[in-house]
């Protein structure tokens, strides 16, 4: 399980992401967090991806949290400019607020 803080950012790219087990991918690209024992640390400069945005721990429950770069429009709605947490509880994408209003 994941529990993913969102950190807004005005940016003109997008962010897709998907959980299967314990890795996380973040527009294609791979995380794997298998070996991050429990009470462990991963801190943000040795996770390799500029999405992360803070060390990632995992709890001693097992869950996974850290926090990721949102990018969004100059148009985007409130949600996205200030987003509510994440809980992932299942393998597949993780629904992200829209990244700018849509088009009338």
């Amino acid at each position: 399980m994941f529990q993913i803080t969102l950190s807004p950012m005005r940016r003109d790219d997008v962010l897709v992401v998907s959980v299967t087990g314990d890795v996380l991918v973040l527009n294609g690209a791979p995380l794997d967090l298998a070996t991050l024992p429990p009470g462990g640390t991963l801190p943000r400069a040795e996770a390799g991806c500029d999405w992360i945005a803070s060390d990632i721990v995992r709890r001693e429950s097992g869950e996974i949290a850290l926090t990721l770069i949102l990018p969004h429009g100059a148009e985007a709605p409130e949600a996205t400019r200030f987003p509510a947490p994440i809980t992932v509880t299942a393998d597949g994408p993780v629904p992200l607020p829209p990244h700018d209003a849509p088009a009338d």
